[in-house]
């Protein structure tokens, strides 16, 4: 007689996370185009970057009928400094309903039960899941009672934890999971983890390094085997972070560890075809991902400076249009650098809509205008381009500026 294994059980509207290679939360690299093209290319699920709690709350949800977007802006804190000018409402949070919404995970900031709650509520029925984020190592996060530092508080986040199963996770049936680090010892990490997966959580993502640790530093993966075994007695899936470089990489070491699910971070900043196994291609030379990822964001009128980053990640920095690229002022800009014809008529369309259309003009007067001189010199007539431009040099005294009447 064969013992069953303990699973929790997966709420209607949410998501097993076994089997699954994902896209890992990320800030800026995490935005809808980004997620968006990590599911084109095959991650299994995609998590947004970490959203604070108390920023979600009093937002205003809109419905987007132009990108088909589910948006929540809010105003700006400093409105009233610039009185009479029109008050441009700031981004909060995006998500895709129909191209993503049953593969996001929302990954969420927060130091309380009851805001964790206020603001999952939100998002919870556009999602299939609400992630804690208690393994962020930054200032910025940790300094508010955030991230790694509820390592600190284990009764306190478990307790954000069963507050979340209990009136968002069971009231909307999606799935609570938890997002941690390792702690300094393999014992203190497992009482974390038996603590943590006693809430009622589907799901526990170990990021394979200690809260000082850094990227650059190698992953440690010594007390993985642990960690997947106290989460499947518990009926936890597992999902592994750090150092994944692909998807057949994923594969294998879940495979060699006992993990459930595997995450991947800034392999797949760098290049999301990481998501492709060999099977499928293996990973795609960056213009075609390059080429895709613009489609993307512009289908999604995506925030300007959040495209101009993200191909700063993906175009390689010795490459000769890398410097047009991130030297762009608009999406039109970026598309003749990187030679879209046929997005061209999008581009301008995009670029008169989230108020970029200033730029490319005054671009396109400069460029008219070395167009200009350039003509002038070939037809033999550089003096005169001279001396117009000595003439605007000469001080307004010697220009006769200076000796108006005054009485007129």
């Amino acid at each position: 007689m064969t013992s069953s294994v303990k699973r929790v059980s997966i709420p209607k509207n949410g998501v097993d996370y076994r089997g699954k290679v994902v896209l890992a939360p990320m800030v800026r690299s995490g935005e809808l185009p980004s997620r968006l093209l990590a599911l084109h290319y095959g991650a299994d699920l995609v998590w947004g970057p970490e959203t604070i709690d108390k920023s979600m709350i009093g937002t205003t949800k809109r419905i987007n009928p132009l990108s088909s977007t589910i948006d929540y802006t809010r105003t700006p804190s400093n409105h009233s400094r610039t009185p009479g000018s029109a008050v441009k409402e700031s981004y909060i949070y995006r998500l895709h309903p129909a191209r993503e919404s049953r593969r996001l995970i929302f990954q969420i900031g927060t130091s309380s039960p009851s805001t964790a709650v206020e603001a999952a509520k939100l998002v919870a029925p556009h999602v299939a899941g609400i992630d804690v984020n208690a393994g962020c190592p930054k200032p910025f996060s940790t300094s508010g009672g955030m991230g790694a530092a509820l390592l600190q508080k284990p009764d306190h986040l478990a307790s954000i934890l069963s507050a979340l199963v209990k009136e968002v996770g069971e009231v909307f049936e999606i799935g609570i999971s938890v997002k941690i680090r390792l702690l300094e010892t393999a014992e203190k990490t497992e009482a974390l983890v038996r603590k943590l997966c006693s809430t009622g959580i589907t799901g526990l993502t170990i990021h394979c390094r200690t809260t000082p640790m850094r990227p650059r530093e190698r992953a440690i993966r010594d007390q993985l085997h642990m960690i997947t075994d106290v989460c499947r007695s518990e009926g936890v899936a597992c999902v592994m972070n750090g150092d994944v470089k692909n998807k057949d990489e994923a594969l294998q070491l879940m495979q060699e560890f006992g993990a459930d699910g595997a995450m991947i971070a800034t392999a797949a900043e760098a290049n999301p075809s990481s998501f492709r196994t060999s099977e499928e291609g293996g990973l795609l030379p960056w213009r075609e991902v390059v080429h895709e990822y613009t489609k993307i964001a512009l289908e999604v009128d995506n925030k300007w400076g959040n495209t101009k980053f993200t191909l700063g990640q993906l175009i390689p920095g010795k490459s000769e249009v890398y410097k047009k690229v991130t030297g762009s002022k608009s999406y039109i800009e970026v598309c003749e650098a990187l030679g879209l014809e046929h997005l061209y008529e999008e581009a301008r369309g995009v670029d008169d809509r989230i108020g970029l259309s200033q730029f490319r003009d005054a671009t396109a007067v400069g460029k008219a205008k070395c167009k200009n001189k350039s003509a002038q010199a070939a037809s033999g007539r550089p003096g005169a381009e001279r001396s117009i431009e000595a003439e605007t040099r000469r001080p307004l005294s010697e220009r006769g500026v200076g000796s108006f009447n005054m009485a007129v």
